[in-house]
């Protein structure tokens, strides 16, 4: 009672019109459409006012609807996920912070996917041979822990998460959260699909009401319909060049308007999906036809008929408000490729090929690369092998390098039957593992040397500096997976499929035409191998084995409790410039095999950053021994003095990943606070969950007033409360001292979190109450 645990088991046993289970793999754990409308009917009559879709799906999940004070952008919601699912790379830390919860089981329906670890080099089958041999620790430890706690486990080779859950998990009117940024993938089922960090996901497993800052909705109302080249990752690619890299933070993105219906179900996940990138809490679509010929299709039309009875409340009222509207016709959106460097950076195919020429990026493509957890459905593999056929029906191939990943084995083994996969080899590409890959880093590329300054592109989501193969010259940028081949069959950026020729091996030219493919296989989808561990009914005799030798694993020792004074003389580690993302504070590709790892992983503390003292990354001065060396050393340097420090920051610190590990690898090291100009929404809420302090500048411009040779004093954490701000004494080296004020977005129950530690060390003291 004192953690607000929900007995889950209960919701199996409680009446609805009709008992539709959730997915195939929990047939007594059935969909609560009747409490959503119950938790809808009371929340309408005390707002008295038409919903966005996105508050009827999130208010329905209530946990105390009746009482529960809400406001956009301002009040903090206790929410009832009705489920989970972890990738391997988070899960490693989750399953570890929920073992040290001491809970027998978890209360919800969870689940774990392997698809983070497994290298591209070779080949599908041989990457995944080499994964599983390196990887047997971990996968073994997620195994085991998913038996023994009664999380459902997909083993490598099944599949990216994120299409596995569009094709099992997700339904209308879903809150489920997961431990990816691209969990809201699942928006294009009509769910509310939200990315946190592992602590989150430990809390909905324990049965806590799991807390969000209540979001604003943007709308985006879509006129017109897709045709020809334009696709649906058009559509967010515009929406991002709106929007920016954060103009989406504290917002839910939510789709409607008569255009929606002109695209698939999978084409609404791409869009959600790639919602990330601007910062969204997540991205939604309206339940409709499109949606329900998905369902039918992989197996749930029993879910799409219960869906049809409730269909009022997975859909938005007539003028209902949103907070920002943007309008997109699409019978005029044009195909786009964003990038280099960022998601946000949009531009027409047309017109890039000439905005590369002017800003000196490379034209020629050395790769182009398809599928990832945002564009790998049958739909988009196969518009991408109708653009391939054409070529081939001319005599020719990729000049590119040219790589096709499946989103699942499910994807992998229809478009094996129905030939697609084929028709992608037989115009130059490898067919790579079901699996992140490239996407994340885990790309061993031999094509180039670090340094060589290139130009790729793909139908990924994010191209941050090094994202893809770790090398800062390396060019990325994002578009559509027919675009992507069309450009990877002729080679360069200045190349516009819809009014640029070919010439054929026969020396006759000719021009590509827009491509067309049926957005689900007319026969059934072939499921591939069975690659699911169902949690066994009696997990008593299950042993979850960690080594204290291992390199990869490292059970968790709880974090210090605050110790009830103001943090004094705080030492700068680093101040940071200009972009900061997750993948800056804790790098991935090589890195990803000490997720399990705390202290091994705390080697790769912000070693990505740029220092404004010298502009370079990895460099920071000792403030000792004056002497400049790496972030991690440094860390490790104070730590074991008992010096405490801080990082300050630019804008939108922390942008993409979920990556919990940015988060605990500072407070394991001895950080003690994260100022900035201001956070991306995950990070943020992650920082809380370890105890450290995410603090903003009331004034953005005090950032220039600090020095990396400064000493920094934050003053008022006895009196810690909401809205009130914390001060700061900065104390420059000639004894001159500067007084600024510091903003915050704890409540109370995040107050809590500081004051123990973390939000682990909270829910044990709640359990021992």
């Amino acid at each position: 009672k004192a953690l607000g645990v929900r007995q889950y088991h209960v919701a199996s046993i409680l009446c609805q019109r009709a008992k539709v289970a959730m997915s195939h793999f929990e047939p007594n754990e059935y969909i609560r459409y009747d409490l959503l409308e119950k938790n809808i009917n009371i929340v309408r009559k005390r707002l008295n006012r038409p919903l966005t879709l996105s508050e009827k799906i999130v208010y329905g999940h209530l946990d105390d609807p009746a009482n529960q004070e809400i406001e956009r952008g301002k009040t903090y919601l206790r929410l009832r996920p009705d489920r989970v699912a972890m990738q391997d790379a988070t899960a490693q830390m989750a399953m570890l912070q929920f073992i040290s919860s001491g809970l027998p089981k978890v209360a919800v329906p969870s689940t774990i996917h392997c698809d983070h670890l497994i290298e591209a080099q070779l080949g599908g089958e041989k990457d995944l041979r080499r994964a599983k041999d390196i990887n047997q620790e971990v996968y073994n430890f997620l195994a085991t822990a998913g038996a023994k706690y009664g999380v459902g486990f997909w083993r490598p080779g099944s599949g990216i998460i994120h299409q596995i859950i569009l094709e099992n998990y997700a339904y209308p009117g879903v809150l489920l959260i997961g431990t990816d940024s691209h969990t809201p993938n699942g928006g294009g089922l009509g769910g509310i699909c939200i990315g946190v960090g592992g602590a989150d996901a430990v809390d909905v497993m324990a049965g806590i009401p799991w807390e969000l800052k209540c979001p604003k909705v943007i709308g985006v109302k879509l006129m017109g319909s897709l045709s020809g080249w334009t696709s649906p990752k058009d559509v967010i690619l515009k929406v991002a060049g709106i929007l920016t890299v954060k103009g989406g933070t504290g917002a839910i993105v939510e789709y409607h308007g008569p255009g929606v219906d002109s695209i698939s179900c999978t084409g609404m996940a791409t869009i959600c999906n790639m919602g990330a990138e601007i910062g969204a809490t997540t991205s939604v679509f309206p339940y409709n036809h499109r949606m329900k010929k998905y369902l039918n299709k992989t197996g749930r039309a029993e879910i799409a008929s219960l869906a049809d009875e409730f269909k009022d409340h997975l859909v938005p009222d007539p003028g209902c408000h949103y907070d920002q509207l943007i309008e997109i016709n699409l019978s005029e959106l044009k195909p786009h490729i964003n990038g280099p460097f960022t998601p946000d950076l949009a531009h027409p195919v047309a017109e890039v090929g000439t905005v590369a020429e002017k800003e000196g990026w490379p034209l020629d493509i050395r790769v182009g690369l398809i599928g990832s957890c945002t564009n790998s459905s049958y739909e988009d593999m196969g518009r991408s092998a109708a653009v391939a056929k054409q070529a081939l029906a001319r005599g020719l191939k990729c000049k590119s390098q040219f790589t096709i990943t499946p989103g699942s084995e499910q994807i992998r083994a229809t478009i094996e039957r129905d030939g697609y996969a084929q028709i992608l080899r037989d115009v130059g590409g490898v067919v790579l593992a079901n699996a992140c890959g490239p996407c994340i880093g885990q790309w061993d590329r031999k094509d180039i040397k670090k340094g060589e300054k290139n130009t790729i592109v793909t139908s990924y989501n994010r191209n941050f500096t090094g994202r893809n193969d770790a090398n800062p010259e390396t060019h990325a940028f994002v578009t559509s997976p027919e675009i992507v081949t069309a450009l990877a069959i002729a080679g360069t950026l200045k190349f516009n499929p819809e009014t640029d020729f070919l010439t054929g091996k026969d020396g006759k030219k000719f021009r590509l035409e827009a491509p067309d493919a049926d957005e689900l296989p007319q026969a059934e989808f072939d499921p591939g191998q069975d690659t699911y561990q169902h949690p066994p009914k009696d997990s008593s005799g299950q042993r979850v084995d960690v080594s204290p030798t291992s390199q990869r694993l490292q059970l968790l020792e709880p974090f210090d409790k605050w110790d009830g004074k103001d943090l004094e003389d705080l030492q700068i580690l680093i101040k940071v410039k200009g972009k900061c993302t997750t993948d800056h504070i804790s790098a991935a590709g090589p890195w990803l095999k000490f997720r399990g790892h705390l202290d091994n992983i705390s080697n790769n503390l912000l070693i990505g950053a740029i220092n404004v003292e010298n502009g370079k990354a990895n460099s920071v001065r000792n403030a000792i021994t004056q002497e400049f060396g790496p972030v991690p050393d440094t860390a490790r340097y104070y730590k074991k003095r008992g010096i405490r420090w801080v990082v300050v920051g630019d804008e939108n610190y922390g942008e993409g990943s979920s990556r919990e590990h940015a988060a605990l690898e500072p407070r394991h090291l001895g950080g003690r606070a994260i100022i900035t100009k201001s956070f991306a929404r995950i990070h943020e809420t992650n920082l809380k969950k370890q105890g450290l302090l995410p603090l903003t500048f009331a004034d953005p411009a005090d950032y220039n007033k600090i020095h990396p040779v400064d000493k920094l004093t934050i003053q008022g954490l006895k009196d810690f409360a909401p809205g009130k701000p914390l001060k700061c004494i900065i104390k420059h080296p000639n004894g001159t001292q500067e007084t600024i004020l510091l903003n915050h977005t704890f409540n109370e129950t995040q107050i809590e979190w500081f004051r123990a530690g973390s939000a682990l060390n909270r829910m044990k003291e709640l359990q021992h109450q």
